[in-house]
């Protein structure tokens, strides 16, 4: 029988070398009502990776084979639609922005407790509507976001993008030109009830800019003012 707490039962993959965080951690999931795939090193959860899909990964960075950073790069090049979720001693700033610029959707130093590390996978598994409904397509300069389709395109090119940076975006060409608060932003692309750092916010807002950057030559597109202290706007240059 699943946790009463369960939004979403899920196949999780979870990569950690410790032996009494990893047990704690799969008995927990597993109570959750989800399927877990315990490993203890980054070369055999990328053998996994391989060859079975996975909904999410909970991932540490100190492993004994490979560098977390480049696992975590390599299950994102592997699962592109998989969430990852760090989780690590690493505490310094600039390893959460390399973590989450390698592929991670967020990104929790230890001591965790289990309830917020639950209350985060929630976050991350469930699949509720947006706060607000999206048009179907919005043109914006050369840039159009269609959200019918999740593809967006600059003329006859299309960007990819991954699953959250579309979401993003399509959350701020919906209201062009308005400020719109991180909090906004962090409750309609990631979770209503979300707490803790936002930081996985400005990370996606810099991966937008890279790579709409990549199509800006000779193409009218708008840009991604960063409002400190409030949050960001998507208006025409």
């Amino acid at each position: 029988m699943s946790h009463p707490y369960a939004v979403v039962v899920a196949d999780l993959l979870l990569v950690e070398d410790d032996e009494t965080i990893g047990g704690a951690l799969s008995t927990s999931l597993r109570t959750h009502g989800h399927t877990v795939v315990w490993r203890h090193g980054g070369k055999a959860a990328l053998q996994d990776a391989e060859r079975r899909s996975f909904d999410l990964v909970v991932l540490d960075l100190g492993l004994p084979d490979l560098d977390g950073v480049e696992v975590c790069r390599r299950l994102r090049a592997v699962q592109p639609g998989c969430v990852i979720v760090v989780l690590t001693a690493r505490t310094d700033e600039m390893d959460v922005v390399v973590g989450l610029e390698a592929g991670a959707d967020d990104y929790l130093t230890k001591p965790v407790g289990l309830a917020v590390l639950h209350a985060r996978l929630r976050a991350h598994l469930r699949r509720g509507a947006p706060a607000a409904p999206l048009a179907p397509t919005t043109a914006i300069g050369d840039l159009v976001v269609d959200t019918a389709r999740r593809r967006v395109t600059v003329g006859d090119r299309e960007v990819s993008l991954r699953a959250k940076e579309f979401e993003l975006l399509a959350r701020l060409a919906a209201e062009p030109g308005i400020a719109i608060p991180r909090a906004t932003l962090m409750a309609d692309v990631w979770d209503a009830n979300w707490f803790g750092s936002t930081k996985t916010l400005d990370v996606h807002v810099a991966a937008l800019r890279r790579k709409l950057a990549e199509y800006a030559d000779g193409a009218r597109l708008p840009r991604i003012v960063t409002l400190r202290g409030h949050g960001y706007r998507l208006e025409m240059r």
